[in-house]
Formats: structure tokens, C-alpha cells, sequence
């Protein structure tokens, strides 16, 4: 079974602005002669990284609520210039809608477990990726979601 883990997405006020970055980071990749990806780097290293591989996803936090996902590829660790040591959740270039979770604010990471995540909007199907944010988060909120 796979492990996950749990973020704010700061500095995003929406999907779109998370898909945007993701984007930008990716033509970086490319630009550089890499494949596609999205970096993001925590001072925290996972322990369990093995589990993370396995499948698991980057759950975002936007606005209070979980609202997307992006396929963990890879977990680098290092040393920056200060002596920190700090890590790189390397992350597939596809940002994944998910059905909204409220979710309250918390620092860093956290794992979550397969039982916990929610589901992808494609996985609902009835054209649910189409419908606005305000009501997707208020059928979740219901339990319709």
C-alpha cells in the first residue's frame, strides 16, 4: 500500500496557479536537457521513502482544502551553502485534481496514508473537474463529494 504525503501549497490561491508553476518548472527541466518534473525542497527528509516510491503522491493544500496531487518520482537529499541539510521531492509534471478535503493549516509535511486521500475528480467522472471551486468545496463539505 502506498504512503503519501500532505502540503500547504503556499503562495497558490488555486489550482491554476499551482498548474502554472508546475508548467514553468517543467520547460525549466526541459530547457536544461532534463525530462520534465517540478522540484520542491523541505529541510525535513521522509524516513520512510521506500513506501513514498511506492506510488505515493504529493497531496496539495490550497485554501484550506486538498485540492490536488502530484506523483512523487523522486526524494533527493543534500546540503545547501549554509550547511542545512535539506531535500528535493522531485514531482511528475501533471497536477492532478482531487475531490476537496478540508484540511487545517499545519508547518512542513505530513505522510497520509492510503486510506485517507481523496479521490481524483476523474475517478467521480459526471463532469465533476468542470464544476467550480466554491461548489466542489461545498459538496464535499456535504458529503456529496
Amino acid at each position: 500500500m502506498a504512503l503519501h504525503l500532505i502540503k500547504l501549497c503556499v503562495g497558490a490561491d488555486s489550482i491554476e496557479d499551482l498548474r502554472d508553476w508546475v508548467a514553468h518548472r517543467a520547460m525549466t527541466a526541459i530547457a536544461a536537457g532534463l525530462e520534465p518534473h517540478s522540484v520542491h525542497t523541505t529541510r525535513m527528509v521522509p524516513k520512510r521513502t521506500e513506501d513514498l516510491l511506492a506510488g505515493g503522491s504529493l497531496y496539495w493544500v490550497i485554501k484550506g482544502q486538498v485540492q490536488a496531487r502530484q506523483k512523487l518520482n523522486a526524494i533527493e537529499t543534500f546540503t545547501d551553502a549554509e550547511g542545512i541539510g535539506r531535500c528535493n521531492l522531485v514531482l511528475a509534471p501533471e497536477v492532478v485534481e482531487t475531490a476537496c478535503q478540508p484540511r487545517r493549516a499545519f508547518q512542513g509535511w505530513r505522510y497520509l496514508d492510503e486510506k485517507d486521500v481523496p479521490r481524483d475528480l476523474s475517478s467521480l467522472g459526471g463532469g465533476s473537474s468542470e464544476m467550480p471551486v466554491e461548489l466542489k468545496r461545498e459538496l464535499a463539505e456535504l458529503g456529496l463529494l
